[in-house]
């Protein structure tokens, strides 16, 4: 029931315990795709302790060996869940991530209504997904939330909060009880999250009301990591509406969708370009597709790395409003007239660097979009190609810690 009448709202949660919290805290499933040693670490970490890492699939599992077993122990994971090394919650966190850097990322974590958003390139809902969605990713996705307990969101929402609509929550955080507070694995920095309950959520939840108001028509919550996983959450929730009848799922828990929101205001968050590797190519022949777009000048630069050579040109045609998006339309034609070649989406330059030093693969530097510029682009244009920002760093991204029960 939405007490509150709101889009965002308090929710019921489960809370890893002091004891499991730094073995139960797990980084997003779509971070180091091509690092396979980095999840062999948290594997490690982890062992047979409660973790959400036995219920999420790394996305560098897919196509390996390790898929299957994997996913048979999510499958039995979620069957089995009860809650234990857990506490119930009931309301909303107020979050203080410390990242890697030393910066500090506040946010407020609760529900979101699903009824508010659509995932449609087109949509005018108030909550918009800010990058293409790959519509058959969600197939997969929707089925594995459609089998699971619980969900564990990496979900991070953006608001435009001129008026620190919950920063001031950092002024009366030593009056609000501590949920949890531990630093996170394998180098991912530190959490403090603070229960805003009685009182302190009614003052919050009537600033969020007066927010989500002005903003109405418009772009009041936008995507800023987990597209997807809101999509599947979306599309499951669809698929029980048209199974059920919407009267009958009005209440029911997979309406919403776990998530955190955080002020694109705020100091920590900084956009990183996605770059790109082609792998399983030919080098030579992808530089002489390139050169038939590019020239040594243009509006829309790319560093091109391959075979331990870096090339500076520029898009003599430009098919998209941003230099991301002309990029990825020549590899998704490349790809297309090229079987066995793939795309991966790498965060990090340095990363970048590395890994097109491989043999068969090509790497693409270039320039990211201003945060400031988000909010008025998808209000104008609609979604941005798909993986055009991070925010931050890979380590820097949310981990999944809280849950809440969908079935």
């Amino acid at each position: 029931m939405n007490t509150y009448k709101t889009i965002f709202q308090p929710a019921d949660m489960f809370i890893p315990k002091a004891e499991i919290a730094d073995k139960w805290a797990v980084i997003a499933c779509d971070q180091f795709t091509s690092e396979m040693p980095y999840w062999d670490a948290c594997a490690a970490f982890v062992g047979e302790a409660p973790s959400a890492y036995g219920y999420i699939l790394p996305e560098a599992y897919l196509g390996t060996d390790k898929e299957a077993a994997h996913n048979a122990k999510i499958r039995a994971n979620m069957d089995s869940f009860k809650g234990e090394g857990m506490t119930s919650f009931t309301g909303i966190v107020y979050l203080e991530r410390t990242l890697p850097d030393g910066t500090v990322r506040h946010g407020i974590i609760g529900k979101l209504d699903l009824e508010a958003y659509s995932y449609a390139k087109d949509s005018v809902s108030p909550i918009r997904a800010t990058e293409a969605t790959v519509l058959e990713r969600i197939p997969p996705r929707c089925k594995v939330r459609s089998e699971a307990a619980i969900e564990l969101p990496h979900i991070l929402i953006l608001i435009e909060d001129k008026k620190q609509m919950f920063r001031d929550l950092t002024k009366t955080k030593d009056a609000m009880p501590t949920l949890y507070d531990f630093d996170l694995m394998l180098g991912g920095g530190h959490v403090h999250g603070y229960a805003v309950d009685g009182e302190m959520q009614t003052r919050l939840m009537e600033r969020i009301a007066a927010y989500e108001a002005e903003n109405a028509g418009g772009v009041v919550y936008a995507m800023g990591d987990g597209n997807h996983s809101l999509a599947a959450a979306k599309a499951h929730y669809e698929n029980l509406k048209a199974a059920q009848g919407a009267d009958a799922v009005k209440d029911h828990p997979a309406r919403y969708a776990l998530c955190e929101i955080t002020a694109l205001e705020d100091e920590s968050l900084v956009f990183e370009p996605i770059y790109r590797l082609l792998a399983n190519c030919d080098p030579a022949d992808v530089l002489a597709e390139l050169a038939k777009v590019t020239g040594d000048c243009g509006e829309q630069e790319i560093q091109v790395i391959a075979g331990g050579q870096n090339r500076t040109c520029g898009f003599t045609t430009s098919t998209h409003a941003l230099t991301v998006g002309t990029l990825q339309n020549f590899l998704d034609d490349y790809c297309a007239a090229h079987s066995g070649v793939t795309c991966d989406y790498i965060h990090g330059e340095d990363t970048l660097k590395q890994l097109a030093k491989g043999e068969k693969t090509v790497g693409f530097l270039f320039d990211g979009m201003d945060k400031s510029e988000l909010f008025p682009y998808v209000d104008a244009h609609g979604t941005l190609p798909r993986k055009t920002f991070s925010m931050g760093e890979a380590k820097s991204k949310r981990y999944y810690l809280e849950a809440r029960a969908i079935r």
